[in-house]
């Protein structure tokens, strides 16, 4: 997670997830966008990217090219393990520990 809107965010054990909000103390934790270009666009946008997932198996593939990535050094709130996120369906509902998250889209570049 990260307070500030960069694109590395720091690895932690365990994170909190709050209901319609996001990830506690994170940058993008909101109802309404907190991307900074979406917010110039329209701050009263509902926020659709409260949480970010990214598949551990994404950073084999990167090193595998030569990349060093390590999980949250592409933005991700969650890293996942053996759990295909590409073959989800928009509005997949994930339970994660004692949360319920919904998928609503893929995540797009910044």
């Amino acid at each position: 997670m990260s307070p500030i809107h960069g694109f590395t965010k720091e690895a932690v054990d365990a994170i909190t997830l709050l209901e319609g909000l996001g990830v506690e103390g994170d940058a993008h934790c909101g109802v309404t966008v907190q991307h900074r270009s979406r917010v110039q666009a329209n701050p009263s946008t509902p926020n659709m990217r409260q949480v970010h997932l990214i598949h551990d198996e994404l950073f084999d593939r990167l090193r595998a090219c030569g990349h060093v990535v390590a999980p949250g050094q592409l933005g991700e709130n969650i890293t996942t393990h053996g759990l295909d996120l590409l073959a989800l369906a928009v509005g997949t509902r994930l339970v994660i520990g004692d949360a319920a998250i919904v998928l609503t889209a893929l995540r797009n570049p910044c």
